[in-house]
């Protein structure tokens, strides 16, 4: 009888370190999901889910170490959104740049670096093979000339202006190379209602109507390359 007992002794005092051991693994568990999240969080933007700057430019690194020749940069610029802004209200913008951020998510597919840059600019990395470029970009420019709907049924028209850069017409797989090209040719393009593609020469412009367009050294979102 004493042995059985030394023996239930035993298995309990192992079922009790065994259990005290798993609550700081469990409490760690929790915490490690927990901050996973808010990591992947930190990386979205909070009003349209798009790729905030750091976690673009990554993704857009890895494409281009990918798909090398037949990567294009694709900067959107939504067109007289601060009239939106003005008359409608705040949330009628919002509602614009979620149904934007929606458009160019879905037009550009689970594979490509879609960011929101700020205010009512976007970027989209992705693999576009040249057979197949216009088409693609004519169809991204459609998309996004077609109307909101507000919840409250009021109905917005919008439009953005569009421009693209690919490695093989300006010549280089740079990232902030691609993106100068890529707003060069959107402001060349702007209001016109199709897509501008960047020519090797749209590399060379140091800025656009004033603004900064990027400089050598610096990635497509403003940091070291």
């Amino acid at each position: 009888m004493d042995s059985v007992l030394r023996l239930q002794g035993r298995i309990g005092q192992r079922t009790l370190l065994l259990t005290t051991a798993a609550l700081p693994l469990t409490g760690w568990t929790v915490h490690a999901v927990t901050l996973h999240r808010r990591l992947a969080a930190a990386k979205r933007d909070p009003l349209t889910g798009l790729l905030r700057r750091d976690a673009c430019t990554a993704r857009a690194r890895q494409i281009l170490r990918r798909h090398r020749d037949d990567v294009c940069v694709v900067l959107v610029d939504a067109d007289h959104f601060k009239d939106i802004n003005d008359t409608m209200g705040h949330p009628a913008g919002d509602a614009v740049l979620t149904a934007i951020a929606a458009r160019l998510a879905a037009w550009a597919g689970p594979r490509a670096a879609v960011g929101r840059l700020g205010g009512d600019e976007f970027a989209i990395v992705l693999e576009l093979p040249a057979a197949r470029r216009e088409v693609r970009l004519a169809q991204l420019v459609r998309m996004l000339r077609t109307p909101v709907t507000l919840d409250d049924g009021q109905v917005v028209n919008v439009a953005a202006s569009v421009g693209a850069a690919t490695c093989d017409i300006v010549g280089t797989r740079d990232l902030s190379m691609l993106q100068r090209a890529a707003d060069a040719a959107l402001y060349d393009g702007k209001h016109s209602g199709r897509a501008a593609i960047a020519t090797a020469a749209h590399a060379t412009v140091p800025s656009v109507n004033g603004r900064r367009a990027g400089r050598p050294g610096t990635s497509l979102w403003g940091r070291a390359a």
